[in-house]
């Protein structure tokens, strides 16, 4: 049965029309103006325990969301059956507790989540959603029974994370031990936090994805600042009150965000295990259904995150995780006018900058970067946090790196780190601001200090090609090694009930098997529409030599307006391959143009094909 999603309540919605010339309390960021009065006093949102009914989509709406998914963001959808009324208790105090993100919220249910996501920013995957998220140091892993200890203590560094990644990477080439290594080192290495999962756009896109996951940052999630110390908060309160499904909710949300941020995929079965709980508890609860659809969007199923969303929002219409949630599905499933609708109905109902970021990502993939922009630098301005003010630089660096415009990225990273030393996304984007400036010797230093704390495959292939270009003694081998644990991330990913097809497609496209990657991406193109999975596909097939098949995902991957330097060089090689010289070489030009740097190889294979394409005239 196809997952049921709210459309009749919001078949009078209108599309997200980009903020307009300033006139009275446009100056602010998207949702300001309608939290004050003609007084200058700000409100709230409506609030059901006042008496007052939520706002129904009505087609007045203006659009001033930010949108944007993940990273994002991350296997096979949580079964949608009903609700389970009994569910076996996971112990708390046996759940192993992380460092960051908001800190501890007991609260049982509505209002509790709208003051959280007040300050919190989201997470599921920016993409990565995707990308992207807030990676941090290695989370302190617990010491429960249900996955595993990690050392005396339960803990596992960074370190131990990419060594056992490593050994995993190089067993798989024996057939006679992989599969004993394989169960041994999974256990390890997700027990320890294993590899950073999500991405989405919300950092970088980890691998392929913009999804959630990438890094949006998580609404709601333990308002507060630290994560680890919320989680052993509600740990330590839930062994007091076991009944309490609130409690519950929060813990499984934290978990999500957990493992988005720390690449620790053990965390989302433990996440549905709290979730579970609560649904036992109180069958039914929004808040529990709201971290399904965010642990749905974490592990790539949209579709379910989409139907987990909108039950959310039957119960609680101002679910701030919901909203984004909702959000981010619809972006990933390529549905970006619903995308837009839907930003512009969580901007009135819970303005902040979760929502915010996804606004400015719709505007982004439709083509107005502007916008976007305004957008973004407004949720800046209003940003009181370091991890906001380090999320909303991030994306501003992502963006104006994305236009080519590098100078200007490295001061947002710059900003970023400045509000957060620690924040991943912002050293990668650096790190790839820096290879597309010439500094490639301080490109490679950073990518290599990303990698050994976050093993995604966005960073790793990045570095992978950085090696390759360079063609000092060694670096080929070390090339082939950043390639191979991309293959051993999917594998714990996946064990892990991450779908991670579309990251397996562009790096086997590129690095690996053809075949693979077009079974992966045509399994990609066939759950989700989007621009990223139709470039996914469209690479895979030129890979595997099929350049007329491959030219109309091409053209449908840049038909939305969306600016990506890797989508026009992608192109402009499948127009070259099928005979169409003039259009390739205006996707070609427009690619370098746009980003000199998008990818060391794909760069000089790029300037490479236009001398041809020039010689040939």
């Amino acid at each position: 049965m196809p997952p049921r999603t709210n459309d009749s309540a919001r078949e009078n919605e209108q599309g997200a029309a980009p903020p307009s010339s300033p006139e009275p309390g446009h100056g602010e960021a998207p949702g300001a103006a309608r939290r004050r009065d003609r007084g200058g006093k700000r409100h709230r949102p409506p609030d059901r325990a006042h008496g007052t009914e939520p706002d129904r989509e009505r087609g007045t709406e203006t659009t001033r969301s930010p949108g944007r998914a993940p990273r994002p963001g991350h296997g096979h959808a949580p079964d949608h059956a009903p609700e389970p009324h009994h569910a076996h208790a996971p112990d708390p105090a046996r759940e192993p507790g992380d460092r960051r993100g908001p800190g501890p919220a007991r609260g049982r249910g509505d209002g509790q989540e709208r003051r959280a996501g007040r300050r919190a920013g989201d997470g599921g995957d920016l993409p990565e959603r995707r990308a992207g998220h807030r990676h941090g140091t290695s989370p302190t892993a617990g010491t429960g029974t249900e996955t595993g200890t990690a050392g005396p203590s339960g803990t596992a560094s960074a370190g131990q994370r990419v060594a056992a990644l490593r050994r995993f990477a190089a067993a798989r080439h024996s057939r006679g031990v992989h599969l004993a290594l394989c169960a041994g080192l999974l256990a390890v290495a997700m027990t320890a936090g294993a590899v950073a999962v999500g991405g989405g756009r919300d950092g970088e896109r980890a691998g392929t994805d913009a999804a959630p996951a990438a890094g949006t940052r998580a609404p709601g999630t333990l308002a507060g600042g630290d994560l680890d110390a919320g989680i052993r908060a509600l740990q330590a309160h839930l062994r007091a009150q076991p009944r309490d499904f609130g409690s519950w909710a929060d813990l499984g949300a934290a978990y999500v965000e957990q493992a988005r941020t720390d690449g620790a995929p053990s965390r989302y079965p433990q996440a549905e295990r709290a979730l579970a709980r609560s649904l036992a508890l109180a069958p039914g609860n929004g808040q529990a259904l709201a971290g399904r659809a965010a642990l749905a969007a974490a592990r790539h199923d949209f579709t379910g995150a989409l139907e987990y969303a909108d039950r959310a929002l039957e119960q609680d219409p101002y679910s701030e995780r919901a909203l984004c949630s909702r959000i981010d599905a619809l972006v990933e499933l390529g549905r970006y006018d619903e995308a837009a609708r839907a930003a512009g109905t969580a901007d009135r109902r819970r303005p902040g900058v979760p929502v915010f970021t996804r606004y400015a990502y719709v505007r982004e993939l439709r083509g107005d970067v502007r916008t976007a922009r305004e957008v973004l630098e407004r949720a800046l301005d209003g940003a009181s946090s370091p991890a906001d003010v380090a999320y909303v630089a991030t994306a501003l660096g992502h963006l104006a790196r994305n236009q080519g415009d590098h100078p200007a990225a490295l001061r947002h990273y710059a900003r970023a780190l400045a509000a957060d030393e620690d924040h991943l996304p912002a050293l990668e984007g650096r790190a790839r601001a820096q290879a597309a400036s010439g500094d490639r010797a301080g490109a490679v230093e950073a990518l290599e200090r990303v990698v050994a704390r976050s093993p995604l495959p966005g960073p790793l292939v990045a570095l992978g090609e950085l090696y390759e270009d360079r063609g000092a003694d060694g670096d080929r081998a070390k090339a082939r090694a950043q390639y191979a644990l991309v293959h051993a991330w999917t594998a714990l990913a996946r064990a892990g009930g991450v779908n991670a097809d579309l990251d397996t497609a562009l790096a086997a496209a590129d690095h690996g098997d053809p075949g693979e990657a077009l079974r992966a991406a045509r399994a990609a193109w066939d759950r989700r529409h989007s621009v990223h999975a139709a470039d996914a596909l469209a690479w895979a097939l030129h890979a595997n030599g099929r350049d007329g098949e491959a030219l109309p995902y091409a053209r449908r991957a840049t038909a939305t307006g969306y600016r990506d330097a890797a989508f026009l060089y992608h192109r402009g090689m499948i127009e070259r391959a099928t005979g169409h010289d003039r259009a390739a070489r205006a996707s070609l030009t427009a690619a370098l143009e746009l980003d000199p740097g998008f990818s060391p190889l794909g760069a000089r294979a790029a300037r490479a094909a236009l001398r041809d394409l020039e010689g040939a005239r």
